[in-house]
């Protein structure tokens, strides 16, 4: 691992890759932000562009006219795949590499890349890179924010953020981009590299999409892929059993965690590991937890990893604010305490929800399961559970397995739900919403959820 720097100096910009070869014309799956970037990135290089979009509405109508008026081609509403020659394909993460779109293109011997690997070759920034199952977009925050604090300019990018594509159209690139990514991304790259990756965990996600387990660590591993001595992986000590062979050997590798064995470690508020002149303290903060350690951990290896000073991160985990529907505390009605982390749309987040939790909780879970193995959590539900109150598609499914280990009460939606555990709280607990599954069986978005959350509890507050 690199010694952290002495003084502050602003990095070079990254050298740029992009193709080598002259791109005429090019064609853009899929017209969300990341669509819409690499459409408008690709039209300042001089590319023809083309957009397809299977949707149809309002808000797409007026994308495609605007896009239109950018100069592309734009077609919505339809499947079919225009003829001609095209020299690139960018997809969005929205589209599988199995849809028929993908294996058309392929067909024909066009390369097809994500959105991220195209704002990549042309990001004169350097990137720094998280994925991970669960907390990406908090660990995002803080390695942007100490970054800032250290005296950098930082930008969030990706899924939690501002498109790659949109950021290499700056006039004035900042320093470093610190960028969100998912395995749907990861499923279309081919050159991306980033200055330093970091795997935050690695638990059963998206397996709707990617098929099992295996084809999902093989996604994430992908972060790392072309790595050589000039990068640093950044991994779970508990990932690293199941990644570690994927990283090139010539690539530098720090773990973080709890043990003593983690090259970077959190314990009891301190965060320690080579190339620190002292240990970063995180204690008294959101970050002074077993859970929200690791992330901490996670955010001062790679900087070190990266030559760049961590003392950021200690002024950044004081002054850090939690993201909406993340662990977010609603109110307190008779020392009862409402919490929102309708973010967790999977199990493994759902138990480090619980792992947070301060006192006995009133869980409330449910929707679209992602995952098959239920009896994941169980431990956790029989030490900090005193009843689950479930909604959604599977409610049948996560009572059945759960009822030998904790109360269950079925519920038509979050309303019933939510009141059902107000009734049944003793002062010092926790109404928790921590679904566990994903949000589209009753909802917009994980987001409409925990608004919905917060108004239910906010007509208890004022019924008192």
């Amino acid at each position: 691992m690199s010694a952290p720097r002495t003084q502050l100096n602003t990095p070079e910009p990254r050298t740029l890759n992009p193709f080598p070869f002259i791109l005429n014309r090019a064609l853009v799956l899929g017209l969300g932000s990341s669509g819409e970037a690499a459409a408008r990135l690709l039209r300042r290089q001089g590319t023809s562009v083309t957009l397809l979009d299977a949707g149809s509405g309002e808000v797409l109508e007026a994308k495609a006219r605007a896009l239109r008026e950018a100069g592309c081609t734009v077609s919505i509403g339809s499947r079919d795949v225009p003829a001609g020659e095209f020299g690139l394909v960018v997809v969005s993460p929205g589209i599988p590499v199995e849809d028929e779109w993908i294996a058309t293109l392929k067909g024909r011997g066009i390369p097809v890349i994500s959105e991220l690997e195209l704002g990549w070759r042309f990001c004169r920034s350097r990137v720094l890179a998280v994925t991970g199952s669960n907390g990406k977009s908090t660990l995002v925050k803080l390695c942007r924010e100490a970054l800032e604090q250290d005296g950098y300019t930082a930008v969030a990018g990706g899924n939690y953020g501002i498109p790659l594509s949109a950021l290499a159209c700056e006039e004035s690139p900042p320093d470093w981009v610190v960028v969100e990514v998912s395995s749907f991304q990861l499923e279309t790259v081919d050159q991306f590299v980033p200055d330093a990756g970091i795997l935050l965990n690695l638990n059963p996600n998206h397996l709707d999409r990617h098929g099992s387990m295996d084809v999902y660590t093989k996604m994430k591993a992908r972060l790392f892929a072309r790595m050589t001595g000039g990068q640093v992986a950044v991994i779970s000590e508990t990932a690293s059993g199941l990644i570690r062979e994927a990283i090139p050997g010539e690539a530098r590798l720090a773990t973080f965690g709890l043990s003593e064995a983690a090259t970077f470690r959190y314990s009891k508020g301190f965060i320690t590991g080579p190339g620190l002149a002292q240990s970063v303290s995180v204690k008294g903060t959101l970050f002074d937890n077993e859970v929200m350690g690791m992330t901490a951990a996670a955010c001062v290896a790679a900087l070190v990893g990266a030559g760049l000073p961590p003392g950021g991160v200690a002024a950044a985990a004081r002054l850090f604010e939690r993201l909406p529907h993340r662990m977010q505390t609603i109110a307190t009605v008779r020392d009862v305490t409402f919490v929102n982390d309708s973010k967790a749309t999977n199990l493994a987040a759902l138990s480090a929800g619980l792992g947070m939790a301060c006192g006995p909780v009133r869980l409330i879970a449910g929707g679209l399961l992602k995952e098959k193995d239920l009896d994941s959590v169980k431990n956790n539900l029989v030490k900090r559970v005193r009843g689950v109150y479930i909604i959604g598609k599977y409610s049948q499914v996560m009572a059945s397995a759960w009822k030998d280990a904790v109360p269950c009460v079925i519920c038509t939606d979050l309303k019933e739900a939510v009141q059902r555990a107000w009734n049944d709280s003793q002062a010092g607990e926790w109404v928790l919403l921590s679904p566990g599954c994903a949000s589209f069986d009753q909802f917009k978005s994980f987001e409409d959820r925990g608004e919905q959350f917060i108004n239910i509890v906010r007509d208890i507050e004022k019924g008192e």
